[in-house]
């Protein structure tokens, strides 16, 4: 009994019909003829009754018909499994981050992975939440991480939160303190020069609306900058800026860390991906490593 052979006999059974079934599994319908009657052979007994424009099963085709779907369900399993084992040696994960957490908190992540599975690129796209949602809707990602609330709620992705972190303010060193203490409140920002994200980044969105809730509009030393530009500018004494304690932490040298008093600010992260599509293996192990990190 041939695998090829339960493919025919399950499409003649389903369609009740040679040359529809031939069609069906794209082979000539002499050539499944032949199989099907090499197959009743092999069994000893007749699976159809045939008469013209009319194909039945005959109790041993009833028989074998739930027999032949599960073996073909078992070979669809394993063919999916030995496929899965396969793009954990080969292939990629597409991952969408905020430049802060590329900073703070995937390289540590990463590099397990990559000691793991050393056969699977690592593809990289930063950008703020906006930008990383709408590429996760058109398929350009597998995985994003993400900054709660999203900008535009979407039912088409499913998100897991994976950590509530601080932010903390930075500045030189070699300039004044920020504030009058251990603690920066918001308020201590007003008069302050800030060193700002861009427009779209998470950071500068909730830093802004602080400020406007304490009756002030922030002052500008810098605007425009990514991650490490702002850090930089900040060494430099250009101002103060609003950064994950993630990020202060990793890269704090040259830079005075200040908590931001109670209640503080909080960002919530989280890791989404497209609800109708189920992310590739690769990417499926590289979400279970974040959100057991």
């Amino acid at each position: 009994m041939q695998f090829q052979q339960l493919q025919y006999f399950v499409a003649v059974a389903e369609t009740r019909h040679f040359t529809r079934a031939a069609d069906l599994v794209h082979v000539a319908q002499p050539s499944l003829s032949q199989q099907i009657k090499a197959l009743e052979r092999e069994l000893g007994a007749d699976l159809f009754l045939r008469a013209r424009g009319n194909i039945t099963l005959t109790d041993a085709g009833e028989a074998l018909l739930p027999l032949a779907r599960r073996i073909l369900a078992d070979a669809d399993t394993a063919r999916h499994e030995v496929l899965e084992l396969v793009q954990l040696r080969s292939g990629r994960v597409r991952l969408g981050a905020t430049p802060s957490l590329c900073t703070g908190l995937l390289p540590d992540v990463l590099r397990a992975f990559h000691d793991r599975y050393p056969g699977i690129r690592l593809l990289i796209e930063e950008g703020g939440s906006h930008d990383l949602v709408r590429e996760l809707a058109r398929g350009a990602l597998d995985l994003a991480l993400v900054v709660l609330p999203l900008p535009t709620p979407s039912p088409a992705l499913t998100t897991v939160e994976l950590l509530r972190e601080d932010l903390v303010v930075v500045s030189s060193p070699e300039a004044p303190a920020p504030g009058r203490g251990r603690t920066v409140r918001i308020s201590d920002l007003e008069g302050e020069r800030l060193v700002m994200f861009r427009h779209g980044y998470d950071l500068r969105e909730l830093t802004v609306a602080a400020c406007r809730a304490e009756g002030f509009e922030p002052d500008f030393a810098v605007e425009g900058g990514e991650m490490d530009a702002v850090l930089g500018f900040v060494r430099a004494g250009l101002g103060v800026a609003v950064v994950p304690r993630m990020v202060a932490t990793k890269s704090g040298r040259g830079l005075r860390v200040t908590p931001l008093a109670r209640p503080g600010l909080h960002r919530t992260i989280a890791l989404a991906h497209r609800s109708d599509v189920a992310p590739p293996r690769a990417a499926r192990e590289l979400q279970r490593m974040l959100v057991e990190r």
